[in-house]
């Protein structure tokens, strides 16, 4: 048996001109009936650093008595001159979440994964207290389990007030030893109800990058070991019709 969570997870690719740029993580999520994968927005484009990706790739188990068999599902970031995926903005600028559509009957008839929905956002922010254990599902530096295709858990805690926009941005902030290649990963702690049904997981954010202080010493001072995480209840309005 393999837990349902890990296969909510891909790993997310990124190409220009069928030239491998970056790996990334990302997960399934569906709202109406409509399958989304979701990543950050800068894994999809990030002009600062000179990243635009064409397209990107994301491999899909299709058989479920042996999770080493996959495929690789191409995703096209540009049609017709415009963009293929969402993002969208706060009060504090844009956020770092992307979604992009995935077509079922583009995917193999076998194809196996499980998908987040809106029933898995949290229903009260009184169960996420500072503290908090969760996890952070994804593909630090690429390292996965390369024979069944599966992602790795970091643990880490809530940081910050989690009713609260940090420093009045849309994210809040999570203690966990992360890497390159999380961006986009999911967010998660246990769920209190039982009508998340196969996945007993409350979805609270999208893993971004890691926070540093520019003050910081870099020879006397160690890294905050501190993240941004994305609140999930963005994925509502940009799934939405």
């Amino acid at each position: 048996m393999i837990e349902p969570l890990l296969l909510t997870c891909v790993q997310v690719s990124t190409y220009k001109n069928d030239t491998v740029l970056t790996n990334a993580s990302g997960f399934f999520f569906e709202n109406a009936g409509r399958l989304f994968l979701v990543t950050s927005r800068h894994v999809l484009i990030d002009k600062p650093s000179n990243h635009v990706p064409d397209s990107i790739s994301i491999e899909i188990h299709t058989n479920r008595d042996n999770l080493a068999e996959s495929v690789m599902y191409s995703i096209p970031l540009y049609l017709n001159g415009k963009s293929n995926w969402r993002t969208g903005k706060d009060r504090s600028g844009e956020v770092d979440v992307g979604v992009i559509e995935v077509f079922r009957d583009q995917l193999p008839d076998t194809a196996l994964y499980h998908a987040f929905t809106p029933e898995h956002l949290h229903d009260s922010i009184e169960a996420i207290g500072i503290g908090r254990r969760l996890l952070i599902i994804g593909f630090p530096l690429g390292f996965h389990d390369t024979l069944h295709h599966l992602p790795v858990a970091r643990q880490g805690i809530n940081a910050s007030s989690f009713g609260l926009r940090f420093q009045g941005n849309g994210y809040f902030l999570t203690d966990a030893r992360t890497h390159r290649g999380m961006s986009g990963a999911p967010v998660v702690m246990p769920a209190r109800r039982s009508k998340e049904g196969v996945i007993p997981w409350m979805l609270l954010g999208i893993h971004s990058a890691r926070l540093d202080v520019g003050t910081r010493d870099l020879k006397m001072d160690e890294a905050l070991g501190l993240n941004c995480a994305w609140f999930a209840d963005i994925l509502l309005t940009l799934t939405g019709h």
